[in-house]
């Protein structure tokens, strides 16, 4: 099993009430923690927009007009 970074950064994250909820079912159907789960869409997040990928997110444009 690959090692995890020993040095993480901790933030303060606010959010809404019923997006917490959805990330906590989240979580419990991918059997991980909150934290695990919020990190694991952040690196995806993250991921997605270092490719320039244009299906969604900060780096869509449209070129549709």
């Amino acid at each position: 099993m690959p090692e995890k970074n020993k040095q993480t950064k901790q933030i303060l994250l606010r959010i809404t009430p019923s997006l917490y909820e959805k990330i906590v079912r989240m979580a419990e159907d991918d059997f991980r923690s909150v934290n695990g789960e919020i990190e694991y869409l952040l690196t995806l997040a993250a991921e997605r927009s270092k490719r320039g990928d244009t299906r969604g997110g900060v780096n869509k444009i449209d070129n549709e007009k």
